[in-house]
Parts: C-alpha cells; structure tokens; sequence
C-alpha cells in the first residue's frame, strides 16, 4: 500500500431497482472521503431477504444504466456469477486477494449496520474493510452489547484515518438519508403509477421498455 492510498468503496445491495437514495448516499461518501471508486456489487441471492423480483441481468442493466455518467462509480458483477445465497464476506476476500493493501470501505446504512451480527462470518467483515456507516448512532435502531463493544474497540473520526491501513475501522458519516426505496417503486409501477424522480430517467425508461415490474397478466381462469 503507497502512503496515502485512496480507499476503494463498495455498496452492496439487490438494487431492485437502483435509485436516487442508492446513488446520493455513494456521491457524497465518495467525495466527502475522497475514495478512489465507489463499486455497486449486485447480489445474485440475498441471504437477509426474499428473491428479487427482477433477474440478476436486469438488475444488473439498469444499475449500468444509473452509473454511466458518473466518474467514480463503478459495476462490479462478481456476485452474480457465484451460486447460492450472496455472502459479503465472500465478496469481501475475492477483493482483497485483488487490491492487496488497498484499504477497502463497505458502506452501510445504519439498520443494516445494527443486523451486522447476523451476517455470516460477520467477525471477519472488520478484517477484510473499514465498515462506512451512513448515518449518525442515534439516527436508527439501538445496537446491541456486541456491536457497541465493537464501535468503542475501532471507531475512528478523521476520514484520514481510513488511509492508514487497509481495514478494521469503523466511520459513522452523515449524509443526506433520501425516504425512497426500491418496494415503494415497484409497488408504484405495479399499480400503473409513475415512480419519475425517484430513480434516474435512463433506469426508468428501460424499465418501461422491459415491462418489468407490472402485475402479472390475468390466466384464462381469471379472465
């Protein structure tokens, strides 16, 4: 690792569909921290949550589609070609294997944050990168005795500090917490509503072009 290497970010998440809260929360880590890259890294199965509701390509398209015209962020699909649920500790040692000391940042949001203890293998997440939480302590769920302990043992409060080496810190920073989620657009478009603004033009005309989203049509039966 050079002296003062800039810190990779990685966002992780099914992005079902990628939206403007996703793409604000990386814009203002990435220049707040002055990270090298943001990485959006796709899941192929969630091991918290149901299947999504697109396919991994899909989502996969549209999450290109949203990071196009920004300088920083990047697709990484590493994910959608492992089988079985995706696990971050997984992802987070095929990366490190490939930027050696390069000091790795995950973003989190505070809720998932506080379920970090019901991650597999989630000891070894602070081994592998700094954890990133966006937002403030007080500002989503208390955490428990574990992960207290954890903050008191590697919180850091200069953003410098995520240059010194590659992992194990632990950095809460504000940003700005957009109300939108990925349910609330698919529940919009399934009910033939417009979720415009909420996620970039370029990912919603696409999903207009694919029809993804829409109720299922009616069987014969229904008919």
């Amino acid at each position: 690792m050079t002296p003062d290497a800039r810190p990779i970010g990685i966002l992780g998440g099914t992005f079902d569909p990628v939206h403007h809260g996703h793409l604000r929360i990386a814009l203002e880590v990435l220049e707040a921290l002055e990270l090298a890259e943001v990485r959006f890294i796709p899941c192929r199965l969630p091991s918290h949550r149901g299947q999504p509701v697109a396919t991994p390509e899909q989502r996969l398209t549209l999450l290109q589609l949203a990071v196009a015209d920004q300088p920083g962020f990047l697709v990484d699909d590493r994910e959608l070609h492992r089988d079985g649920p995706s696990y971050m500790v997984d992802t987070l040692a095929s990366l490190r294997t490939e930027v050696g000391a390069t000091p790795l940042c995950l973003l989190l949001g505070m809720d998932a944050f506080a379920g970090l203890t019901t991650w597999r293998h989630w000891q070894e997440i602070p081994e592998l990168a700094h954890l990133v939480v966006t937002n403030r302590p007080d500002a989503g769920p208390p955490l428990s005795n574990t992960l207290n302990e954890l903050v008191e043992q590697r919180e850091i409060r200069q953003p410098e500090a995520l240059r010194e080496c590659p992992a194990g810190g632990i950095l809460f920073q504000p940003v700005t917490q957009l109300s939108i989620s990925a349910t609330r657009i698919r529940h919009l478009l399934a009910q033939g509503r417009s979720p415009r603004y909420l996620l970039p033009e370029a990912v919603l005309n696409c999903i207009r072009e694919q029809g993804l989203y829409r109720p299922p049509l009616p069987t014969a039966c229904e008919e």
